[in-house]
């Protein structure tokens, strides 16, 4: 807790607020000529009070015997807290600890109290961000597309492509994809077969999302949610649940709170673990700060607290940051009901006969407790269980535990898992273990393999700046029926300056040690995005050598390669090769390449992109997995568009230009430059904010028109420029603004039409008019003129 007090007090004299040169007569009316604060005695004051430096409105006293009294119920109004015993009025300069600076001049009293007299709100900060947009989507249509072909020895050929045909509106999105592939095989000679080719359908399903509950529903193909000691089935069905990536901006995991106190109102600064997180103001009394760090395990926060006569005060809090808990009172859930989806990539409609229900629920009972549970059901089969993640202390790392048990045909199961896990900047340990018991089965067991019977993992490192980083791990694991596996590994990473990297492994196979190998690797970054990376692992029997060379692509679109030389020794030496080229361009992304692997060469090629029809244009892009926004510029072409602040392209001819990579949920800054364009455009708007729904699009309109607009220069029947001030009106419009002439009579007008009549009435109140037409120059605003002004008849 943070006491800051201070100690001033003074009394003024009221004459010293009169001014020497009034005069007798106005004192005596005032009747403050004889008036002196030394003869006053029980005079009630009504004063302007500041406790500990926050303004607290008018109160009322009573000046006596030179000493400021206040009643025991205007103290409590305050936020003064009085023993029962305190006597009744209250002499303020009685109170233990209490500072009192009354200024007769102003009628205002300041108090200073210790926070123990005081019952005061506590102020509450959140730094998190509650900013929640409203995402809009438009109709459209989107095809992603995946295309990769081979060719190898003797011309045998393969092609494949991976499509996704997506449909969405702000009632949904309709997705379905496939696999295509088509095999050419041939003999020695390369005399080759028909081509053999087959589609197979994978996933569709229809979703529609309400981002203010953080709920999604999906018909269709699915995935049922899970937990770490559950897993997945792939089901057709129906699919409602908790979705927090509709609310981007709002952070699920329990917020730290820092509390404090301030005797004045004070600046306050966040740190954790050195850097600031959070920098304001608090009033005088309690406070609590909530934030979101950016780190996670265990760390480190000072609160810094500085008062309005420059004094600091440092409190130091110790805090665990744990992404597995819940907020308190925050719940995640999914239920799911359907059909098992069997053969998944074989068959395109292969589905079980009996009904599958799954449910899975998480809950934060507190910041510190964070509940689950999940349960299946099918034919023959119920599966249940219940588990909890517990944060131990404030730097005590996490434990997970959970139960779960099982029925199916009169066999019954059980398993069991654990975790520990401890984390900060320098070490880390982690410890699990899962088990089951008896004939234990879920869902997934039904139509594939069973759970593993057994499965441990213990692994630890330590972060050093001078050595490097270490770690040490190990890995059992058994299924039913099949032999154990277990294995122990140890690692060494180390960065050497900017650039330099290297890194050792050892992995020790405990049930059979010729599986066992080390590797030695180091790896360099130069200029121009290049790298080069090198490596040597031994085995049992065998040494391999390898070294890599890659121009990576730049974000923005370019060319890359990448080349790769591989030999290795032992039983039989061989040499292996590789050779590609990697192009990103604004219209999608080309690779090909060739290996080679003792003298066996395969060569391969891959396109991926996208066409999408959206906003009355066709457009094709790069591979789009999420939000996308068509900017329309109606019908104005060649208008530079920028997303965030960064140059993305221009509108083609039709004023149209499709923008991808938006984050779906979230407000993405689209704007224009009109620098570039002609003076004689009228913009509605620059800069606009587009939050599309998921894997939709949105429509973003800039309302630029062509405007008719000319300065004009008018004169009267007699050849002298119009007077100043003249009203002129354009008669065919009547919906447009008045405007007045300028000196030389001359006069702007943006609303003009092919054939104009202008009605001139001037500051005398004679009228003229004036017709012409108007004829476009160049881009810039032309000079009509002068037009002689005539008198109306």
């Amino acid at each position: 807790m943070q006491s800051m007090w201070i100690s001033v007090s003074y009394a003024v004299e009221l004459t010293d607020i009169v001014s020497a040169d009034i005069a007798d007569t106005e004192l005596a009316k005032l009747n403050l000529n004889n008036y002196k604060a030394s003869n006053v005695d029980d005079l009630d004051l009504y004063l302007d009070v500041t406790l500990n430096g926050t303004s607290a409105g008018l109160s009322h006293f009573n000046y006596h015997e030179g000493q400021l009294w206040a009643s025991a119920s205007i103290l409590q109004q305050l936020g003064f807290i009085l023993p029962p015993s305190t006597s009744d009025p209250v002499q303020l300069n009685s109170l233990t600890g209490i500072k009192v600076n009354y200024d007769e001049r102003r009628q205002t009293v300041s108090i200073i109290a210790p926070l123990s007299m005081l019952n005061l709100a506590t102020t509450v900060l959140n730094t998190n961000s509650t900013k929640r947009p409203q995402p809009t989507a438009s109709p459209g249509i989107l095809l992603n597309y995946n295309l990769y072909g081979t060719q190898a020895e003797h011309n045998a050929t393969s092609l494949s492509a991976y499509t996704e045909l997506r449909a969405f509106n702000a009632l949904g999105v309709l997705s379905s994809t496939a696999l295509t592939t088509e095999n050419r095989l041939t003999d020695n000679a390369g005399n080759g077969n028909d081509w053999q080719g087959r589609t197979v359908r994978l996933d569709t399903s229809w979703s529609t999302s309400f981002a203010d509950r953080m709920i999604t529903v999906r018909a269709g193909d699915m995935l049922t949610s899970a937990l770490s000691w559950t897993r997945s089935t792939r089901l057709g069905g129906l699919q409602i649940g908790t979705n927090f990536d509709l609310q981007p901006y709002r952070t699920t995991t329990p917020l730290p709170s820092f509390f404090g106190s301030a005797t004045l109102p004070s600046a306050v600064d966040l740190y954790v673990n050195g850097l600031k997180q959070y920098s304001g103001e608090v009033p005088a009394g309690p406070f609590e700060i909530n934030t979101a760090p950016s780190f996670s395990g265990a760390g480190t926060a000072q609160l810094v607290l500085t008062d309005a006569l420059g004094q600091n005060t440092t409190l130091n809090f110790s805090l665990y940051d744990a992404h597995r808990l819940l907020q308190s009172g925050l719940a995640d859930w999914s239920v799911e009901l359907g059909v098992v989806r069997e053969n998944y990539g074989i068959t395109s409609f292969d589905y079980g006969n009996d009904i599958a229900a799954s449910g899975t629920w998480r809950y934060g009972v507190n910041n510190h407790f964070s509940a689950e549970a999940h349960a299946e059901v099918t034919n023959g089969l119920s599966n249940a269980g219940v588990g909890g993640t517990w944060l131990l202390g404030s730097a005590g790392g996490i434990v997970f535990a959970s139960l779960a048990g099982s029925e199916s045909q009169g066999q019954n199961g059980t398993q069991y898992s654990a975790n520990y896990s401890w984390n900060n900047n320098r070490f880390n340990i982690g410890l699990n273990t899962l088990a089951t018991h008896g004939d234990y089965r879920d869902v997934a067991t039904q139509y594939g393999t069973a759970p593993a019977h057994r499965s441990e993992q213990i692994s630890t490192g330590y972060s050093t700046q001078s050595l490097g980083n270490f770690g040490l791990s190990y890995n059992k694991v058994a299924y039913s029926q099949q032999e154990t596996t277990q294995f122990a590994s140890i690692y060494w990473a180390k960065s050497v300056g900017q650039r330099l990297s290297l890194n050792f492994n050892y992995n020790q196979d405990l049930n059979n040690s010729a599986n066992n190998s080390a590797s030695l690797g180091a790896s360099l970054s130069l200029d121009r995005n290049i790298y080069v990376s090198s490596s040597v692992q031994h085995t049992d029997d065998r040494n391999e050598f390898v070294v890599d060379v890659s121009q990576s692509v730049p974000s923005a679109g370019g060319l890359g390669w990448r080349a790769q030389a591989q030999h290795s020794t032992g039983n039989d030496d061989s040499n292996a090769g590789l050779a590609e080229l990697n192009y990103l361009g604004r219209y999608g992304q080309v690779q090909a390449g060739i290996s080679s692997n003792d003298g066996n060469y395969f060569s391969y090629a891959s396109g991926t992109g996208s066409l999408v029809m959206m906003g009355g244009g066709i457009f094709t892009a790069r591979q789009i997995n999420s939000g996308f926004a068509v900017v329309s510029t109606e019908g104005i072409g060649n208008v530079p568009v920028l997303l965030q602040n960064n140059n993305i392209g221009t509108t083609n001819s039709h004023g149209r230009l499709l923008v991808t990579s938006l984050n779906a949920y979230q407000d993405n800054k689209i704007s224009i430059d009109p620098m570039n364009l002609p003076a004689d455009l009228r913009i509605d708007k620059v800069s606009l904010e587009a939050t599309p729904t998921d894997r939709s699009g949105i429509l973003v309109n800039f309302g630029i028109t062509p405007a008719r607009s000319a300065s004009l220069i008018l004169k009267d029947s007699n050849d002298q420029p119009i007077e100043i001030g003249s009203q002129v009106r354009l008669l065919s419009k009547k919906e447009a603004s008045t405007a007045i002439v300028g000196f030389d009579g001359e006069v702007y007008l943006d609303t003009l039409d092919k054939h104009n009549v202008l009605e001139v009435t001037t500051p005398s109140g004679d009228v003229c008019k004036i017709g012409f037409d108007y004829q476009k120059q160049s881009d810039g605003i032309p000079l009509i003129g002068p037009l002689i002004c005539q008198k109306a008849q």
